[in-house]
């Protein structure tokens, strides 16, 4: 005999993660926003221990990071779901600014030119970049 599924408390579950997940991202928005100085400073140092970037202009660096940081917040949702595409399944549950940044690092960055070289691929750049914004996901 066949389940019948109610719909009904399908798509009241289907909403309540939407909500959720809506509610995370904007906190995680926001977050980045209102600490966009200090994760890019924070950043920056990772990235340049790590040897991924070389750069003959630290603080501009720090500027591009704080920049990039406080304009996704601004961004539409189909602009950042399009840079991330081809990285999305980078991670097993990625975080989706870690991405945006990643995907920016390895995409964009190099056009900058107080940029000398990005080193590391796709997976290492997102490690050393989300070991630097898991700090903005909600618990």
């Amino acid at each position: 005999m066949a389940r019948v599924f109610n719909s009904n408390a399908t798509d009241k579950a289907i909403n309540a993660l939407d909500r959720k997940r809506e509610q995370e991202r904007m906190y995680m928005l926001s977050m980045t926003y209102k600490n966009a100085e200090e994760l890019a400073t924070k950043l920056l140092q990772r990235l340049l221990d790590q040897g991924i970037i070389e750069t003959n202009s630290a603080q501009a660096m720090r500027e591009v990071f704080t920049d990039l940081l406080r304009k996704i917040s601004d961004m539409e949702e189909f602009d950042v779901q399009f840079k991330i595409a081809p990285i999305r399944s980078i991670a097993t549950d990625p975080n989706f600014i870690s991405l945006y940044v990643t995907q920016y690092i390895i995409e964009d960055l190099l056009d900058n030119p107080k940029v000398l070289d990005v080193f590391g691929d796709d997976l290492e750049i997102y490690n050393v970049v989300e070991s630097v914004l898991s700090i903005i996901r909600p618990k």
